[in-house]
């Protein structure tokens, strides 16, 4: 019992001083880096995090890369009329000061595919993205409860059932 208290008080504190300082690479700020806990067998996850071109120079997410799935894929959500519609995206073109916000639900995410094992709540796992000009950036992704981000529970059961494109 002590052991489980102290590494989660351990997580707690490193997730604290992600989430406070973000990981930086060149003039790429990355921060608030989640992902959702699984729900059953799911054998897909996704992950979410904000990315802020701090430069004066656009730059292009190219890829990302974490083991704790088979496949690692950008995707783009978008409703079309009452439909939702999920795509993977070669990369994501990044303007000079913009801030690009991945959240439950509406635009990008990072998709985690073939899942190794099943993402649990409180713990965390590294992933890698890979940018143009600023390089690679090392990050931890913490795992959240399934209703613990800002997405609704409706968009929750649309995001598991939808077969991705």
């Amino acid at each position: 019992m002590l052991n489980r208290l102290t590494i989660l008080l351990a997580t707690l504190l490193t997730t604290g001083l992600v989430h406070a300082h973000g990981t930086h690479a060149g003039n790429i700020h990355v921060e608030q880096a989640q992902a959702r806990a699984s729900v059953g067998n799911q054998s897909n996850g996704a992950a979410f995090l904000t990315i802020e071109n701090q430069g004066k120079a656009d730059d292009v997410l190219q890829s990302v890369a974490a083991p704790v799935a088979g496949k690692v894929e950008i995707h783009t959500m978008t409703m079309e009329g009452d439909v939702m519609k999920m795509r993977a995206v070669e990369r994501i073109d990044i303007k000079a000061g913009e801030k690009i916000e991945m959240k439950p639900g509406q635009g990008y995410h990072i998709m985690l595919m073939g899942l190794k094992k099943p993402l649990k709540a409180g713990e965390s796992f590294p992933m890698q993205l890979s940018f143009r000009k600023a390089g690679k950036v090392q990050l931890t992704v913490t795992v959240m409860e399934v209703g613990a981000a800002t997405k609704s529970s409706q968009d929750e059961q649309m995001h598991q059932h939808h077969h991705h494109q």
